[in-house]
């Protein structure tokens, strides 16, 4: 969930918590293959903004130790309710450690990060990460920030500035950028980037 602790996104996420946690969403069955397929059998996963778990419970029934977080308090307790298991309640800028993961799952979350905020917190990501270590994180394109028709704020940025905010190439290995289309919780089409990504074993 958001950085800088914007209220109006974090107001929504509070007052939807229940509904947003149930709705009907399959895990991204897709993209945890392809992320799953770069890590070894049981490694430590740091999932940033789980929402309500979904992405959670399907990497831990694939035997992945994995540490669920959300910005959101009230969706930290639904991700809880889902998983049976503490969801700490972690901002972007609040992740502090060193080569502690094996791999971070940020789906549709760090999207909500203010674009000058975006690269620190990708630092501190890859800081986290072990040398090796893989990134998934997904973000719907566009070419200037706004907020959508339910009041959140989101970065809406291009594959180029995407890149940019990743830092010196020479930090990553693998660097992919896929687009697609979809939707979201507002039920709008929506033109998703993805990335997928390794921290350099230099790095």
């Amino acid at each position: 969930m958001p950085t800088n602790k914007d209220s109006r996104t974090l107001d929504f996420y509070a007052a939807e918590a229940g509904a947003y946690a149930e709705r009907r969403r399959e895990a991204e069955h897709h993209r945890i293959d392809l992320f799953a397929a770069r890590l070894h059998t049981g490694a430590r996963i740091l999932e940033l903004g789980c929402g309500g778990g979904q992405d959670s419970a399907e990497m831990l029934a694939r035997g992945f130790d994995v540490v669920p977080t959300d910005g959101s308090p009230e969706l930290a307790r639904e991700a809880e309710r889902r998983l049976g298991r503490p969801v700490r309640v972690l901002l972007f800028e609040d992740l502090n450690e060193a080569a502690a993961y094996d791999g971070v799952w940020a789906h549709a979350c760090l999207l909500h990060a203010p674009r000058p905020a975006l690269p620190r917190i990708i630092d501190r990501i890859h800081a986290a990460l072990r040398p090796g270590g893989v990134l998934y994180a997904s973000f719907k394109a566009g070419e200037a920030e706004g907020r959508d028709s339910l009041g959140r704020y989101f970065n809406y940025l291009s594959p180029s500035e995407l890149a940019a905010a990743f830092g010196a190439p020479s930090r990553w290995s693998s660097f992919e950028i896929e687009e697609d289309m979809g939707g979201g919780y507002d039920k709008m089409p929506t033109r998703w980037l993805h990335v997928l990504t390794s921290k350099s074993p230099e790095a």
